[in-house]
């Protein structure tokens, strides 16, 4: 299907020290490729990015965010449609963060603070509260650690169809032959090219992807044995075993201590 383009601010001026943008972005829509003189994250409050940069495309959900340097050309988009928040960041401001693209772990005190620099973005600083949250995403910033397995995501063509379909659907069962058979390829083909594009097999793309969307189902309050049938797994105790290699503890565990995280987050603004 079809994907529309967002057209970027034409008055965009420098952040001093940060700017934080927000905005809501329609299902399959994107910012083109473009790059900004000042550095950027890219994130999300609700919904799923999809982010390409360096020839590499990934998706991110709320849990995480791009750290991508000045003049670094990127392009955002959303498949199903997400509420962005745009950090942009001055040079002197983000010294000591990465010199190249990183997708990092954001925490729920991260997430609370910028969802809080949002709200008060524009307004007049007299007490100097706006500089303190911003100093805190600095810090939160340069503490956030390094995401090496982001869920890696196709530029376009018959492997996104693919992908939006599965990620539509995660339970979906068709393989490789079933998949060739639908986009006229044969099954050795459409497996080279996830190999070449995605580095990995569709099979270890599914099982990515399937622990990508439970971090999500779960995060939005839905129960482990509702999780595991959306994502089409056979038994809860499958579900949990799977989780659990990935993850090295339960879904429950998980949740639990990122429940303990919004505790603390909130205690701390309190």
């Amino acid at each position: 299907m079809i994907w529309e383009t967002i057209t970027a601010p034409p008055d965009a001026a420098p952040p001093r020290p940060m700017t934080v943008r927000a905005q809501s972005i329609p299902a399959r829509h994107f910012f083109p490729e473009h790059a900004h003189r000042w550095n950027q994250v890219a994130y999300a409050i609700s919904g799923v990015l999809t982010v390409a940069v360096e020839g590499r495309s990934f998706a991110i959900s709320p849990e995480q965010a791009v750290w991508l340097p000045t003049g670094q050309t990127h392009r955002v988009g959303s498949l199903l449609g997400a509420e962005f928040r745009s950090l942009w960041i001055a040079d002197e401001a983000g010294a000591g963060l990465p010199g190249s693209p990183t997708v990092f772990s954001v925490s729920p005190l991260l997430q609370a603070l910028i969802i809080e620099a949002a709200a008060i973005e524009g307004q007049e600083d007299r007490d100097g509260y706006a500089g303190r949250v911003t100093d805190l995403i600095l810090d939160q910033l340069r503490r956030a650690k390094p995401l090496p397995g982001a869920l890696p995501w196709p530029r376009g063509g018959a492997l996104a169809e693919v992908c939006e379909a599965l990620y539509a659907n995660p339970a979906d069962p068709r393989g490789s032959e079933e998949w060739g058979q639908e986009l006229a390829m044969s099954a050795r083909t459409l497996a080279r090219r996830f190999e070449a594009e995605l580095g990995m097999s569709l099979r270890s793309w599914r099982r990515r992807l399937r622990l990508f969307k439970a971090i999500e189902l779960l995060g939005g309050g839905l129960g482990v044995t509702q999780t595991a049938m959306e994502l089409g797994y056979g038994s809860t105790s499958a579900f949990i075993y799977a989780f659990r290699t990935d993850m090295g503890c339960s879904p429950q565990v998980h949740m639990r201590g990122r429940g303990a995280d919004r505790a603390a987050a909130a205690a701390s603004r309190g």
